[in-house]
């Protein structure tokens, strides 16, 4: 099995939001992104992906939402944790239930971190699960560049985005308000994230949602146990199902998103 990420290069603090305190593992310096976890939690590739951002001219934080930060994925780990989220009250998993709770402390924590760090605004990123928070987060006017990795949710209703529909138009009026843009990835045939969501996706914001759909054989063959036996199919774009060679698919993805942020988030020279 491989090795846990030990996570020693980012700083981990209690951030308290609402009275509700949750970790956040923060690295970096420049302007601020969330990057979210997926299931089963921040793996050592979701950590990898963390590590690029902040390599690209950003400070990352990365709140702790369920799982063991820095746990390998394995099967029998990531069926606790998803059992556990099925029953959490911060998560809305099905459809017609409208908008996670969590999204809440998410958007508090946009505000901290722009005031940190300054800058024009905040990029967030969603990857599974959290994948759709990335732009519920945009409720939050410091939040201006949102990325939307293979959202999952709800898991019911392939065709759904997981907003109640007061927030969904509220987005929508405010891409167009603001001249927002957001990003969007998948594999061509995953389960989890259909072409179907994303149809939905372009419905609400028109030409504003930018879709890539990158082929299912671009997807590492080999990601670890609960992505290859639980998942099972090709999935997360930047993270378990990357494959780190030049010139790869899922590697332009990587790319992209480190453009997309660093276009909307980097002040033009005065």
């Amino acid at each position: 099995m491989e090795p846990d990420d030990t996570l020693q290069d980012f700083t981990q603090r209690g951030i308290t939001i609402d009275a509700v305190t949750k970790i956040v593992h923060v690295s970096g310096s420049g302007p601020a992104v969330v990057l979210m976890p997926e299931l089963p939690g921040i793996s050592p590739d979701v950590a990898r992906f963390a590590r690029w951002i902040r390599e690209a001219g950003f400070t990352v934080y990365m709140p702790s939402l369920f799982g063991i930060d820095g746990a390998y994925p394995t099967v029998e780990l990531g069926k606790q944790i998803y059992n556990r989220i099925c029953v959490s009250a911060e998560f809305r998993i099905l459809a017609g239930t409208g908008t996670s709770p969590v999204t809440t402390w998410l958007r508090g924590l946009a505000r901290i971190a722009h005031q940190e760090c300054g800058g024009p605004g905040v990029g967030a990123i969603g990857l599974c699960l959290t994948g759709n928070f990335a732009l519920t987060m945009t409720l939050e006017p410091s939040v201006i560049a949102p990325v939307i990795n293979h959202p999952s949710l709800p898991f019911d209703d392939p065709a759904a985005i997981e907003l109640s529909p007061t927030d969904a138009a509220t987005i929508a009026a405010r891409f167009e308000h603001d001249d927002l843009r957001a990003l969007g990835y998948r594999f061509e045939g995953d389960k989890w994230c259909t072409a179907a969501r994303f149809a939905t996706y372009e419905s609400l914001l028109g030409p504003r949602f930018a879709p890539r759909v990158l082929p299912a054989d671009a997807a590492n063959p080999t990601p670890p146990p609960f992505f290859a036996h639980v998942v099972q199919t090709p999935h997360s774009v930047v993270t378990a199902h990357l494959v780190n060679q030049p010139d790869h698919p899922t590697l332009k993805a990587r790319d992209e998103i480190l453009s997309f942020l660093t276009t909307r988030l980097t002040l033009p020279p005065s």
